[in-house]
């Protein structure tokens, strides 16, 4: 039994906890996320996200597992998509369009609320805290730039993308029709693009401009405390 408990106590948690701190904010992300989804179409008419149950916080009713893992790994992600009937809407694809722009808005409020955390528990956490603090810093740090990450990433206009959905409210019916008919591949490409990198490089310096401008937020708070 007494070596039992040396095994225990000597087990490496760091993997674990990172991968705690890793997972934690991109469920939180993806979450609220969809919820804002849901929640727009519900306000504009449609009850369909309801009635499937994916006006909720339970990020387990919202996951994609292909999409968090991606989230994790790369920092751009995707969740599975809330469903949307158009028809119910006065404006079809205008109350499209907005439902859509609603889960990237959500994100950026999201960087928002934790970039001012940032500022504001600076000092307690990061610099007078002990190692607990610092990775519990280092999250609300993870959270605010992968919430960012993405409203950006979903603002891509490629079916399913969220961007694809403010594209499509200014097309013609036919050119709408005909983008319809490739939609089945975009997952496809969307993958593509994250596994090889072809993205990246161009989402990573559009998602640190706009983390740097929102800045200003964290120096405001910090400034309240000190």
């Amino acid at each position: 039994m007494e070596e039992f408990g040396n095994i225990f106590r000597n087990l490496d948690w760091s993997v674990l906890t990172d991968m705690l701190f890793s997972v934690v904010p991109a469920l939180l992300c993806i979450t609220l996320h969809e919820l804002a989804h849901g929640y727009t179409a519900y306000k504009l008419g449609d009850n369909t996200a309801m009635l499937a149950g994916r006006l909720t916080l339970n990020p387990l009713r919202h996951i994609d597992p292909w999409g968090l893992v991606m989230m994790v790994l790369f920092r751009f992600g995707w969740a599975k998509p809330v469903p949307v009937d158009m028809r119910h809407f006065d404006k079809p694809r205008q109350g499209m369009a907005i439902t859509a722009l609603a889960g990237p808005v959500m994100n950026v409020l999201i960087t928002a609320v934790f970039i001012f955390l940032y500022g504001l528990l600076y000092t307690p956490l990061y610099i007078k805290g002990g190692a607990f603090a610092q990775s519990l810093f280092q999250m609300i740090v993870t959270t605010g730039y992968l919430s960012l990450s993405l409203a950006v990433f979903n603002l891509i206009p490629i079916s399913p993308l969220d961007g694809s959905k403010v594209l499509f409210a200014f097309l013609s019916d036919s050119a709408y029709a005909k983008l319809m008919r490739y939609e089945r591949y975009g997952m496809i490409i969307v993958m593509l693009l994250v596994i090889t990198g072809a993205v990246s490089g161009v989402l990573s310096t559009v998602v640190n401009w706009l983390y740097d401008r929102l800045f200003f937020i964290a120096e405001f708070a910090f400034d309240l405390v000190n």
